[in-house]
């Protein structure tokens, strides 16, 4: 018999699924009769009370199963891929894409570069629209799916066709024009490259990208990322200080030209402009509710009101004076960051004088000192930098150094490598103000 459908890789305990039978390595065939292409399909058709699902048993039986439940309840399944679909690829070939400045001999899965609308509902994934049908427009818009992420990086259509490399990238800003008309939540994003869509076209883009208010609801401007393995590619030249001082001053004029008439301040610079330009992070209203966090947007700034936050919550529970921790402990950053993990460090130093933190910057040797996030460090990087290091007890390292879900490095090189290396405990700290505190001391908010 043909294999269809798609195969069921996890039945949830006290679910409906496990109720009717159904099993890990049954087969989704249908729902109201209607054939699923992918996740989203599944997700529209099962938000009904009553709905007819075709189940194809291992042994090729079909069972077709009356189901009543709540409005939007799930059946409790889930699929071996995700996405229901295979994934799509970029077809573009951007002057600034990051993956093509990436060192050969690294696993697979890094290499490839999605293009692929879906994941941008479902991970927040920045998309060209490039690689998108007018009937995956039309998917959009009848499943309501929203937010939509949009790398715009300019509006001038022959100017983003170069930089993308792909003669239909300036038809493909059109396609916004449908998803603005039809309500659809959009976020967008700006990769700026020196000289090029930076100056008088920034100026542009943000001028024309404001008539889409308040469906685009946010626009970040971040910089081009700068390997040290640009070996053949277009010629991009980094930021100086000056250079991020005009930035901001251009978002800055924009943010107060926008807020008074829609509420929001709209464009949104990411962090790095700040420290190059050397000028203090914006106050925590100037981010609209951080929605753009993933790129880098104000991520300094809520991770320091949350540790403050923290260390208040701690005060008034008469935690910290009750402290009398004698350790020593280390952790790990990226430069970006250090300035701020560093004081930080200090002011919980000072509430517990008995415990010492050591805060070490790691510079990216890897992918070349320009790269100073942390979520780019390398588990080589952070091995050789902390060698003969004090580290005292343990390690504090930041989550998004390792791969989604899992205990290794970009690298490859596991948590546990590096604890036998170094010869010490390495824990891992969600990237919060609040995870920080209590990661240090051992001792929790919720007390």
């Amino acid at each position: 018999m043909e294999q269809n459908g798609h195969v069921i890789k996890k039945v949830v305990a006290g679910g409906i699924s496990e109720e009717l039978g159904i099993e890990a390595g049954d087969r989704l065939i249908a729902i109201d009769g209607e054939k699923i292409t992918d996740i989203f399909d599944y997700q529209f058709l099962i938000q009904n009370e009553y709905i007819e699902v075709l189940i194809q048993k291992q042994n090729g039986e079909e069972w077709l199963l009356e189901i009543e439940k709540e409005y939007e309840e799930d059946l409790g399944i889930e699929f071996e891929n995700g996405l229901m679909d295979e994934y799509r690829s970029c077809r573009n070939k951007c002057i600034f894409c990051f993956i093509d400045q990436m060192p050969k001999g690294m696993r697979d899965t890094l290499y490839f570069k999605d293009d692929d609308s879906r994941l941008s509902f479902l991970q927040g994934n920045y998309v060209t629209l490039t690689n998108m049908s007018e009937a995956d427009i039309d998917r959009i818009i009848k499943y309501r799916l929203s937010p939509i992420n949009i790398s715009f990086q300019t509006t001038n259509p022959e100017l983003r066709c170069m930089m993308l490399n792909n003669r239909f990238a300036g038809e493909a800003l059109r396609k916004v024009d449908k998803l603005y008309e039809a309500g659809i939540t959009m976020n967008g994003q700006i990769v700026l490259c020196k000289g090029i869509n930076d100056g008088e076209e920034l100026e542009r883009s943000i001028s024309d990208l404001t008539k889409y208010l308040p469906n685009l609801e946010s626009v970040s401007v971040v910089p081009v990322g700068l390997s040290k393995y640009r070996e053949g590619l277009y010629p991009l030249e980094p930021f100086e200080k000056e250079d991020a001082k005009k930035v901001l001053s251009t978002i800055h004029k924009w943010q107060d030209r926008i807020f008074p008439e829609y509420g929001v301040h709209f464009i949104h610079a990411s962090d790095e402009w700040y420290i190059l330009a050397e000028e203090e992070m914006p106050e925590e209203e100037r981010y609209d509710g951080y929605l753009q966090l993933e790129n880098g947007v104000g991520m300094l700034r809520l991770l320091q009101e949350e540790f403050a936050d923290a260390i208040r919550s701690f005060q008034e529970k008469n935690i910290l004076p009750d402290m009398h921790m004698e350790d020593t402990i280390s952790m790990v950053t990226g430069k970006l960051a250090y300035p701020y993990m560093k004081k930080m460090a200090q002011k919980v130093m000072e509430y517990v004088p008995k415990l010492t933190i050591h805060v070490y910057a790691i510079r990216n040797d890897f992918f070349g000192e320009r790269i100073t996030v942390s979520g780019l460090l390398t588990g080589q990087d952070i091995r050789e930098q902390l060698k003969g290091k004090t580290l005292g007890s343990r390690v504090l390292l930041p989550q998004n150094v390792l791969r989604s879900g899992e205990m290794v490095f970009l690298d490859d090189i596991t948590v546990g490598d590096l604890e036998k290396a170094l010869q010490v405990k390495v824990d891992i700290v969600k990237s919060s103000g609040y995870d920080f505190l209590e990661s240090v001391t051992g001792r929790s908010t919720n007390e």
